[in-house]
Parts: C-alpha cells; structure tokens; sequence
C-alpha cells in the first residue's frame, strides 16, 4: 500500500511538472485546427456520409496525415473495411449495404514493458451527409449538406493536431498509442463496435480510450465536459489535476460515460473517457459549418487532450477497468 501511494504521488508530482514545462511551449496551433475542421467540413465533402466519395476522400486525408506524423499499419494498411446497412432512400444511397474504414496507426511505446499496452485516443470523421427523412438531421424536410464541422470535424481535427505534437516528441511516451478515426458512428457506433470486435492487438492490452466528439465549440465559461474519468485509477484527480493553468475549466464526470464511440470499449470493460464541449443549436443541422467553430478553444481543448493522453501513457500505475454506475 505505501509503495502504490508513493507511485502515485511521483506520478502526480511528475504530471505537475510536465503541465509547466508543456504550457511554456508554443503547444498546439490554432490555424492549423481550423485548417482540418474546415478541409473536412466543405460542401465538396457533402457532409461525409459512409459508402460516398465524400467519406472515402475524408478518410484518405486523414490517412495521409497518419502516414506523414509516423505512424506504423496494424498490418498493410490504415484502413480497417466493414460493411454497414443504411435505410433505403437516406442520402441517395443507391444500395442498402455500403462499404466505409475505420482509419487506423499506431506508435510504439518506449518503455520495454509498458509498450506491450496501449492507449487508444479516436474520435469518428462520418457525419449525416445530405440528411433528410430517415437520418439523425434535426430538419428532416430540408434536403442539404450536413457539413458537420463540430460533429466532428472538430474532434478528427483535434485527433491530427495531436499526432502532429507528438510526432515531436524525442523520448515517445512509454505505452503504445493507438490512432483511429471511426466511420458509422452516427449510425449506432458501428465502426467503433467493429473496431472492438476486430481489435489488431489483445484486448487485455487496451487500457485505455480517449474520445473526442464536438469538441470545436468552447463556450465563454471555457467548459471541457468528460465522462467516464473514473474508469480507471486516479482518472478524476488526473483530469482535475490538468486542468490547473489549461485556460480551461474541466467539468469531470467519473461515471455518465456518454453516448459516443467511447461506449463501445466502456461497454467491452475498457476504460473510457468521452470528451466535448457541449451542444448547440446547429446540432445535426445543415448549418453547423467551419465559421462557428471556435479555433482558439479548439487548440486549448486539443492541448489538454494531448497532456491526458501523454499522462496517462506514462502513467506507472496498472490501468485497471473501473465500471460506473
């Protein structure tokens, strides 16, 4: 009991000091955000529904980023393929089964041991396309493009803005880290259930999930919303911890996990953490677009996204499963 409480407090003194050090450094871009969330949410995209070119161009952009920061193939490719069923006449989808990727790397951990385990940070790229009747739009009678640049261009922007951070890094953190971005999420978390499904490495070895859905809209209270923190050892005090001198105000929820991909790994006894900075009125609309994303509080939510995931896979204690009510 003493040595696991001594770890802990290194493990927080260390958390301290790393918050400092990475606060006085440039850290995370804000041009270079809105640069991915408004790339991904143009009209040329039609609003990225799975089975049209405009989801497949938005995953080969990601995996060109993947491939660009350094991050290795599960195998030969990024793309993990499945199948889903779409409702007969939802956007103009001319065949009810359509095939969509997950978008998958890794990188590996620096720690002999530790690198056996993995982190995995995600959030999905597939949005409502042209809406509609059927679809998840909150104007089933307009016909439009869903662009979709909060939900979630913004998380997939967060995603690249921290890879690309990492991609720095000299020492890369001890644990493995995996990368994804999910397709069918809108749809009932179908990539992220395949995903789970299809692990590339032994589900005892995920620790951990980070997600990021809607994450571009930081209101003036500067509120960071997260569930499931406490699915796994010291996750609030951690989340809490980080918040200190982020410009943020982090409202941590141990438990009330969300309705997110994260769900899928909390449901399959992995820890999961859900964040997103609330919703708004364009929600599943055709005008939620790149001109209401909030770029600077994108970069800051990125930032201390990026320093829970550093954190956490540095973290010397064992990451067990903590299920909430």
């Amino acid at each position: 009991m003493f040595l696991r409480n001594l770890k802990c407090k290194l493990f927080f003194i260390s958390v301290l000091f790393y918050t400092i050090a990475i606060n006085a450094q440039s850290g995370i871009n804000a041009n270079t955000f809105y640069k991915h969330d408004k790339y991904l949410s143009a009209d040329k995209m039609e609003g990225r529904f799975p089975g049209t070119k405009g989801n497949n161009d938005a995953a080969a952009y990601i995996k060109r980023h993947f491939k660009k920061y350094g991050l290795k193939k599960f195998g030969k490719s990024y793309y993990q393929s499945f199948t889903l069923l779409v409702k007969e006449g939802i956007n103009k989808v001319k065949s009810d089964s359509v095939a969509t990727q997950n978008v998958v790397g890794y990188i590996e951990g620096s720690d002999e041991k530790l690198k056996k385990e993995f982190i995995v940070i995600g959030a999905h790229y597939d949005h409502w396309g042209w809406g509609g009747k059927g679809s998840g739009s909150k104007k089933k009678e307009v016909e439009a493009i869903h662009n979709g640049a909060d939900d979630n261009a913004s998380g997939v922007s967060a995603l690249l803005c921290i890879l690309e951070e990492l991609s720095k890094m000299s020492l890369k953190p001890k644990r493995s880290i995996i990368f994804i971005s999910f397709s069918g999420e809108e749809e009932g978390l179908l990539g992220s259930k395949y995903f789970v499904s299809h692990l590339p490495v032994e589900k005892d070895a995920v620790k951990v999930m980070l997600n990021m859905d809607m994450v571009g809209r930081l209101n003036q209270e500067k509120q960071l919303y997260m569930g499931g923190a406490g699915t796994f050892p010291n996750g609030v005090a951690l989340m809490k911890k980080l918040g200190e001198g982020s410009d943020l105000n982090p409202v941590v929820h141990a438990g009330e996990v969300g309705g997110s991909d994260h769900v899928s790994f909390y449901k399959s006894s992995i820890a999961a953490v859900g964040f997103h900075t609330g919703g708004h009125p364009e929600y599943h609309t055709p005008e939620d677009d790149s001109d209401l994303i909030n770029t600077q509080g994108g970069a800051l939510v990125a930032q201390y996204i990026y320093n829970v995931l550093i954190a956490i896979a540095n973290n010397p204690q064992q990451l067990n499963f903590i299920i909430q009510d």
